[in-house]
């Protein structure tokens, strides 16, 4: 099992660990530029302007072999002409390789975006005119992703995963492998939670640190990218090290995660 790349839809090869950014950290241009050193190439920006819509926008030749992923707000056609417009002013590009629908939680949301004058008739003009090439959903509700994804009328999902929360090898990845539809995952560590120990913890049990959860999620076929949000380059500089271990996991390494998941599931609270 190779976790350096695997097959995108319709894009080129891609690096099976991908750089997303958050609020609240310390990393800059500098670290982006040293992930993409790495191997990294798929970038994933939740559209507010930080480190790393600057260092997309500064790729300059390097654009075209890094696939930079956007977080999609708008519901109806006219908001996603205006926020399209304002996210290519942003990277300085000419298109992005996908735009996932953030957070659809509703069938609701889904059929106003689906709808007349909804933003995917929009997005579906942006991809004719090469603006953007994949279109994508991200949702906690998998039921309503995996239906989604049975219509067709999307390239891809994203969504959480990880040993917490595995409620996606059976809602979801059954339908998106027999689709061939690629599936980006994101938080890995659950928040951090996996990275501690819980009061059920075996005796002399530590916590597995992040690159082993980052393992975990990339052991599962079904997973084109998994999305690593480190805080700060020591945070960046450990996760990039799952690049150099292609070690599949073993049965007894996968059994240890899964049950420090199902501890961590018990004691942190909500998300199934």
């Amino acid at each position: 099992m190779s976790f350096l790349s695997a097959n995108f839809a319709s894009l080129s090869q891609v690096c099976r660990l991908g750089l997303a950014s958050r609020g609240g950290g310390t990393l800059i241009e500098a670290d982006v530029d040293c992930a993409l050193e790495c191997g990294v190439d798929f970038l994933n920006w939740p559209g507010s302007p930080d480190y790393l819509s600057r260092a997309i926008a500064g790729l300059g030749q390097k654009r075209e072999r890094v696939k930079v992923c956007v977080q999609f707000e708008a519901r109806s056609a006219h908001d996603a002409e205006r926020e399209l417009d304002g996210i290519l002013r942003e990277l300085r590009t000419d298109y992005v390789d996908v735009l996932t629908f953030y957070y659809v939680e509703a069938r609701s949301e889904w059929d106003e975006i689906a709808g007349p004058g909804g933003a995917l008739e929009f997005c579906r003009r942006a991809q004719e005119l090469g603006k953007v090439r994949l279109l994508g959903l991200t949702s906690h509700q998998r039921p309503l992703a995996a239906s989604i994804a049975e219509s067709r009328l999307l390239d891809m999902l994203m969504l959480r995963y990880n040993a917490a929360h595995r409620g996606a090898e059976t809602e979801v990845f059954p339908v998106t492998q027999r689709l061939g539809m690629p599936v980006v995952t994101y938080t890995s560590l659950r928040w951090g939670a996996l990275l501690n120990g819980t009061p059920d913890d075996p005796s002399g049990f530590a916590a597995p640190a992040a690159p082993d959860w980052y393992r975990f999620a990339l052991s599962h076929p079904a997973v084109t990218v998994a999305l690593m949000a480190p805080m700060n380059g020591a945070e960046l500089e450990e996760d990039l090290t799952v690049l150099r271990d292609a070690r599949p996991l073993s049965t007894e390494e996968r059994e240890r995660l899964i049950e420090h998941g199902k501890r961590v599931c018990r004691h942190a609270g909500q998300f199934p």
